[in-house]
């Protein structure tokens, strides 16, 4: 193997880069399209690039917040949030909501986005994302670093209790995935990947 030229640092030390490089290598990452209400019935709408799916039975999905926003203050008041997939198509709205705006902002009409009621929590969906995941709230931990101390970080599992999908993406009972042309967080601080079926292979695990 011929050895290769390699960047090295120690991120306490800084990466000695124009950016950090972090979230453009851990990359592409789905988006965390969250909507949620608080006590009041404010609705709240927004996107987090550091979101996935951690469990099969139940299935659990979990988005991390780097400070304490009105999301995780909702969800944690409430119990209850929607994850809605951001497609291409939905871009734009999509970024719209994460606006830096006052808690009683209603962000699916700052986006002009439709709030449909969901089925089992009360939490409004985005009526043109093509799936939503409706959720009950399992665990919200706030992060620590090696040393032990806490960060300005929470992440907020939720448990999927109900799923929307639209029957277009669909096919002979199976979800294609590309179908729905969903983006994908790239790093920096705009930067996304559409997901298409040309760029889709099958790999079938050795087992």
């Amino acid at each position: 193997m011929t050895e290769r030229d390699l960047h090295f640092y120690e991120p306490k030390h800084g990466h000695g880069l124009k950016h950090d490089p972090f979230n453009a290598i851990i990359a592409p990452r789905p988006i965390g399209w969250i909507s949620s209400r608080d006590p009041d019935g404010h609705v709240n709408l927004a996107p987090y690039s550091f979101f996935n799916g951690f469990n099969y039975h139940p299935p659990i999905i979990g988005f991390s917040s780097t400070s304490w926003k009105d999301s995780v203050a909702n969800i944690q008041e409430t119990g209850e949030f929607v994850w809605n997939l951001a497609t291409r198509d939905l871009a734009t709205h999509m970024n719209a909501t994460a606006a830096h705006v006052a808690r009683d902002v209603d962000e699916f009409k700052l986006a002009g986005l439709t709030a449909v009621p969901s089925k089992l929590v009360n939490v409004p969906r985005v009526g043109e994302s093509p799936v939503s995941f409706e959720c009950k709230v399992t665990q919200i931990v706030q992060l620590q670093g090696a040393d032990g101390n806490k960060v300005n970080g929470w992440v907020t599992f939720g448990e999927v209790v109900a799923v929307h999908i639209d029957k277009t993406l669909i096919k002979d009972g199976v979800y294609q995935t590309a179908l729905g042309r969903p983006i994908v967080r790239a790093g920096r601080r705009g930067d996304y990947f559409e997901i298409t079926p040309e760029n889709m292979f099958e790999m079938v695990r050795p087992d």
